[in-house]
């Protein structure tokens, strides 16, 4: 027989037990000497009480919800055929963490609607990175808290839920002083969904925002919020070890960790037998890629940094790396184009890329941001190089992957940063000259190293005056360098319609730059001189005809394949 505690709840709400008998132990020993004590022990609690409500490892956390049933019904956590709505403010993690929810919940009976006066669950999967960001996102709650309100009785009750980054960092604001929502999950907590939404049909606030060391979702197959999309999203990793002193992603998505190799390349066969054109591999700091997931794979060497690039960690030994996995990865469908995003400049050994370069389907398109040209900036925020070491990267890249198409990021105003700060920031656009740029102000994040250590002294409108010269100069540059595409041809895979005329198309250039030419007939790329119109996951030949910093503009030339593109380039 069980006896509760009448003091303190254990995890998921439920009381602690311990056995009536050590109970009766601890009684019938009062007054004894330490002698007794072995004796006591032994009476008492085994580990096993203790683990009873602790998170379970990877291989076992599946079992979450049949653990569960003594305290939870499992009735009760099914779905019966609530309507979710989701939305998806920020990074493509987002947009795969989405996926993964939607998974789960679909899993446990749940519908999905895309009209938001149908839902029975609205769920937000926010992000962190800014203020602006998360303001958007309060103001959104407000919104759905009034219509929360409106309501009718005859209805079930509409339930309100944060995921994602925003609600690991403001949990208790959100909970407790907004009191705008029914459920909070972190990004290491969407397994729990069905418990947290059975909670919250209590009528009680539920969540959990525990981060994990080692949860990695790879064994839960996303479903594709758009099903005819043509490309898709496959995370490889979670969290990141960087510790960049402005960013918050650390102490919102946790360490971090590698999936296995195999469940990657069984999502992206998947992706491919359903008729997937391109697959971005995605990831905090993605080719940082170490599986260790068996044993045979911890011996394998450490690559070493990018010359002139450090890290505050130590080089971590063994494991399965990234070109290890963009090998196999693009190995899988020759017709299946790859990318991978966001890359940290620290992690480009000679062998990734000489991948790019050698394979044809993996696109000719890196990802280096830079964030600030100065270098005394870049040590302020932790970045482990200088201006001089990025510069060299860039020529080692454009060296050794002719007509690569670069992009990056920047931060516009960090703390402590002068005007020669920044013009060494328009400098260094102007020499690498991007194809595509990320640019912002500075937002401090608490828990950050900045917001511990250094000073947010940079005024509002200094910031947006830099951030509007950095945008004006990245324009100006990105013009000129996509400018040198007009007269050429680009291979294209079309998406579908273009959102400003019917009459036109639109698709990605392999250096991911927004290609947009007319609906016409073309040749079918067989030789056979029958004529044909381009569908969404085609492969199409463009001439380009103008450009400008965004957009390319072009006629149609012919339909065609990666291998048939690549053997003519």
């Amino acid at each position: 027989m069980l006896q509760p505690l009448k003091h303190g709840l254990g995890a998921a709400g439920t009381f602690p037990w311990r056995p009536l008998s050590w109970r009766r132990a601890r009684l019938s020993t009062r007054g004894r000497g330490l002698e007794d004590f072995g004796t006591r022990l032994a009476a008492g609690p085994t580990l096993r009480h203790f683990l009873r409500n602790a998170s379970p490892p990877q291989e076992t956390r599946h079992q979450l919800v049949e653990e569960l049933e003594p305290y939870v019904p499992s009735s009760i956590l099914e779905g019966a055929r609530r309507k979710v709505y989701l939305e998806t403010y920020g990074c493509q993690m987002n947009v795969n963490d989405t996926e993964i929810a939607w998974a789960i919940l679909q899993k446990s009976g749940y519908l999905r609607t895309h009209r938001l006066e149908e839902a029975d669950v609205i769920l937000l999967v926010t992000c962190s990175i800014r203020e602006k960001a998360e303001q958007a996102i309060w103001n959104r709650l407000r919104h759905l808290t009034a219509l929360k309100s409106k309501r009718l009785r005859s209805q079930a009750p509409l339930r309100i839920g944060i995921l994602g980054c925003m609600a690991e960092r403001l949990k208790e604001e959100i909970l407790h002083k907004e009191k705008l929502v029914d459920i909070v999950a972190g990004p290491d907590a969407y397994r729990d969904l069905p418990r947290l939404l059975a909670v919250a049909e209590s009528g009680q606030q539920a969540a959990n925002v525990l981060l994990s060391l080692d949860e990695t979702y790879a064994d839960v197959l996303p479903v594709q919020t758009s099903p005819d999309a043509t490309s898709a999203f496959v995370s490889i990793m979670r969290g990141c070890d960087n510790m960049c002193s402005y960013c918050i992603v650390p102490f919102t998505r946790g360490r971090e960790r590698s999936r296995p190799l195999a469940s990657i390349l069984q999502e992206v066969k998947m992706l491919s037998d359903q008729g997937v054109k391109e697959v971005t591999l995605l990831g905090q700091n993605v080719n940082s890629f170490r599986d260790t997931s068996e044993v045979q794979f911890r011996s394998a060497a450490a690559p070493g940094l990018s010359r002139g690039f450090s890290t505050i960690y130590r080089a971590k030994e063994g494991g399965l790396r990234f070109a290890h996995l963009l090998d196999q990865a693009s190995r899988v469908d020759p017709e299946m184009r790859i990318r991978f995003t966001s890359p940290h400049p620290k992690d480009f050994p000679d062998e990734v890329l000489q991948l790019v370069q050698d394979r044809h389907n993996i696109c000719k398109q890196l990802h280096l941001p830079a964030q600030s040209g100065s270098s005394r900036v870049l040590e302020a925020m932790r970045r482990g190089y200088t201006r001089e070491a990025y510069l060299e990267l860039v020529q080692r890249v454009r060296d050794s992957i002719p007509g690569v198409s670069l992009s990056s990021d920047f931060i516009a105003g960090f703390c402590g940063e002068t005007e020669d700060d920044h013009q060494q920031t328009v400098s260094l656009l102007r020499q690498v000259r991007y194809n595509v740029g990320f640019l912002f102000a500075y937002s401090m994040r608490q828990k950050t190293r900045a917001y511990h250590r250094l000073q947010d002294d940079v005024p509002a409108e200094v910031k947006r005056r830099r951030l509007e010269e950095l945008i004006s100069v990245f324009r100006e540059e990105a013009s000129r360098a996509n400018g040198a595409m007009v007269g050429r041809s680009q291979l294209v895979l079309v998406e579908g319609p273009s959102k400003r005329s019917a009459a036109e198309l639109c698709g990605r250039n392999d250096g991911n730059i927004r290609v947009v030419f007319p609906d016409t007939e073309m040749e079918d790329g067989t030789g056979s001189g029958a004529v044909v119109r381009a569908q969404p996951g085609d492969y199409v030949l463009v001439k380009v005809t103008s450009a400008s910093s965004q957009t390319l503009k072009g006629v149609l030339l012919r339909r065609t394949s990666l291998r048939e593109s690549a053997a003519h380039r």
